[in-house]
């Protein structure tokens, strides 16, 4: 018997079309080896943490069922990101993609290439409410994801009223 892990991926782009990066990510991640999309989450236009001379930014998380260990998984997102000609110039610079492995299934990770939960996650809105929308019911920390977003301002956070990603 297959075990999938759920997990969840967090996109964010502010360049070169961030809505038209975001919708083609989602759609090449629908196609990685040994996994199936399990959900896709609203897309969100929020402003940047860290340095603020660069556009805002658009984001989405998207469930996955994988049969991909954590590093293979890794793997594969650092390859979409370089796909979409990510640069990493700058701490929480601009970028064209962004993708972060926020949750697999209940593992915490540990490893110096990746950390799971993302360590940062339960501070930043524009990862928690479209995960929120995705699951209500996620925990992180033992604490739910609501509590987490009535602890930290918003950043101007904003859902997207559209078709969907596709």
């Amino acid at each position: 018997m297959t075990i999938l892990s759920l997990v969840y991926i967090g996109l964010g782009s502010n360049l070169e079309n961030p809505i038209t990066q975001v919708r083609q990510a989602i759609s090449e991640l629908a196609t990685l080896p040994l996994s199936q999309m399990h959900g896709v989450s609203s897309l969100y236009a929020s402003r940047p943490v860290g340095p603020q001379d660069q556009p805002d930014f658009i984001n989405a998380v998207v469930a996955l069922k994988t049969q991909l260990s954590p590093l293979a998984l890794l793997d594969q997102l650092q390859s979409l990101e370089q796909r979409h000609r990510r640069q990493r110039e700058r701490h929480w610079g601009p970028r064209t993609l962004d993708l972060d492995l926020l949750l697999y299934g209940q593992e915490t990770i540990s490893h110096p290439r990746l950390s799971v939960p993302h360590p940062h996650m339960q501070a930043r809105a524009f990862v928690l409410a479209p995960l929120a929308e995705l699951d209500a019911s996620l925990t992180l920390h033992q604490q739910p994801l609501s509590h987490w977003l009535g602890q930290i301002p918003d950043l101007g956070i904003q859902r997207l009223v559209e078709d969907g990603p596709g």
